[in-house]
């Protein structure tokens, strides 16, 4: 397997259907199909801005699955690790459209094709391959042999001395409780380099209300980064010896809020890949951020390079 990545990450793509009219999703008649999943949209982001990503999941031997994969090449992104199988089926969501505030989304997802990633699954040469780790807590939430999957992960990243970049993406209605979930969050987040919470994750995670608050949290466990996202108004980053706050870029129409964070993790994880300060890549993070909330699918906003350029020389 003669693979250089950028980038390597690996959780559930699913079937998306959105729908075309504003209104309650079960009022909906017409809607369109596209390709979702938070770490799918991030690999999307990244392999947009030029960089070599891998994708590593299950997906069922359906049409869903085949739609998925098709999409994953579409957008160049490598499906090397994606594993086929006719056992279980390939996940999907529905989700409304909505003039203000969030849309309602529903999942189809339990014992889908990639809740069954497990540890035999995990190629090494695979994932040495790649410089940097991204990840979400999704699969930890999805089934036991995803958790383990995710832990091992993040150790064999480690001990190859790779970057891992972590995104908490919190699904309650995935975990039996609340407590289950923020003690295994928690855990995960000891493990990697660059902690990306939203303020009401952080809340949520930690107890504490103020982002220098939630982020000093987390280096004090071992995080050499961690960047709290705070919606339009920006975000606010915490190292060891520099922090501060970045405004969000202004924008006029959010047309959908989903995917926002995903689009925000791009532009963070691009951005120091690239070798930029930690205040720059939290002002691309929030460029992509802005990005994504003025189109209609998960991933529609996510910019190229020169449109990435573009918008934030506006």
């Amino acid at each position: 397997m003669n693979t250089h990545l950028d980038v390597v990450t690996f959780g559930e793509p699913m079937a998306m259907f959105y729908a075309n009219e504003p209104g309650p999703l079960h009022e909906s008649n017409s809607f369109s199909k596209a390709l979702a999943g938070a770490e799918t949209n991030v690999a999307t982001g990244l392999s947009r801005l030029g960089l070599n990503v891998g994708l590593v999941t299950k997906l069922g031997d359906d049409n869903f699955g085949r739609f998925i994969i098709d999409a994953l090449n579409q957008e160049k992104i490598d499906t090397q690790s994606v594993a086929f199988t006719e056992d279980y089926s390939t996940g999907m969501l529905v989700k409304s459209k909505v003039l203000t505030g969030d849309p309602v989304v529903e999942y189809f997802r339990k014992n889908s094709a990639a809740s069954k990633l497990d540890v035999s699954d995990f190629n090494e040469d695979y994932f040495s391959s790649a410089r940097h780790m991204h990840m979400t807590s999704i699969p930890a939430a999805l089934s036991k042999e995803c958790h383990e999957f995710s832990i091992h992960a993040m150790k064999f990243m480690k001990k190859l001395g790779k970057k891992i970049s972590f995104d908490p993406n919190l699904r309650p209605k995935l975990w039996a409780d609340t407590a289950s979930m923020v003690n295994t969050i928690n855990d995960l987040a000891t493990k990697c380099d660059w902690f990306l919470p939203g303020i009401s994750e952080g809340k949520t995670l930690t107890g504490f209300e103020k982002p220098e608050d939630i982020a000093s949290y987390y280096l004090e466990r071992g995080i050499s980064l961690v960047v709290v996202k705070l919606g339009a108004e920006g975000a606010y980053y915490k190292t060891a010896d520099q922090e501060g706050y970045v405004h969000g870029f202004h924008v006029a129409n959010v047309v959908d809020t989903v995917g926002a964070g995903d689009g925000f993790a791009v532009g963070v994880v691009s951005a120091l890949l690239d070798g930029l300060s930690v205040e720059e890549a939290t002002r691309r993070g929030n460029a992509i951020g802005a990005l994504a909330v003025m189109s209609p699918g998960d991933s529609d906003g996510l910019p190229t390079r020169e449109e990435l350029d573009a918008f934030m020389k506006l």
